[in-house]
């Protein structure tokens, strides 16, 4: 179990001009990561060190996006003006978490500018979407193509800063102790509306927070 990737819905301007603001301010190029037909959203992939990367996702005018709870979720963040939306954690077998959640895993895939058709599933979307401090859960059908291979990075995500509870975090999770998860990463918890509220990265050994 790991932290996969981080999603920020596009702000007011688009998915092209909200990446390109991040990708300055973290020093890397934004690529194009294709459509999600399934899901009724479309994306760019800051790829990150380790293995993970950062998403702008932006949702279509399409019935997709009504019908499926991830294109739910990215039009409720993005008509609140954009901005962080979710973490995701990848794990190796979904199983215990459709058994924790009593539902099956969505497939995911999109085709790559590439020309890849990337295939995953995924589940968790509902919780975020009853409440967005909570990640989802991925797992890969290959490491192969995965978003963060699209270029190198030396940009690491360092802390996640959350609106919420870590205990009710912990038990999403199915953690008995806090310190089990993702020792690398400081994670920081606040008051308020629950949400992933900031995210900081290390670029050329400064700390960034967006």
């Amino acid at each position: 179990m790991r932290i996969d990737h981080v999603c920020y819905a596009a702000e007011s301007d688009g998915m092209r001009a909200t990446a390109d603001r991040l990708a300055q301010r973290l020093g890397v190029t934004p690529r194009d990561g294709g459509l999600h037909p399934r899901f009724g959203t479309r994306n760019m992939i800051l790829p990150l060190a380790d293995s993970r990367y950062l998403e702008v996702v932006e949702v279509l005018d399409h019935p997709a996006a009504d019908k499926a709870p991830f294109g739910q979720a990215v039009r409720a963040r993005s008509e609140k003006g954009g901005g962080w939306m979710a973490w995701v954690v990848a794990v190796d077998d979904l199983t215990r978490f459709e058994e924790k959640l009593g539902r099956k895993a969505v497939e995911g895939h999109r085709h790559t500018p590439e020309g890849i058709d990337l295939t995953w599933r995924q589940v968790g979307i509902k919780g975020l979407l009853a409440d967005p401090q909570l990640p989802f859960f991925v797992h890969w059908d290959s490491m192969e193509h995965h978003p963060s291979t699209l270029d190198e990075s030396g940009v690491r995500l360092t802390a996640l800063q959350i609106n919420g509870d870590p205990s009710r975090i912990r038990d999403w999770l199915g953690l008995d102790r806090p310190g089990e998860f993702e020792k690398a990463i400081e994670f920081g918890f606040h008051g308020g509306e629950p949400a992933l509220d900031a995210v900081t990265f290390e670029v050329d050994g400064d700390q960034v927070t967006l």
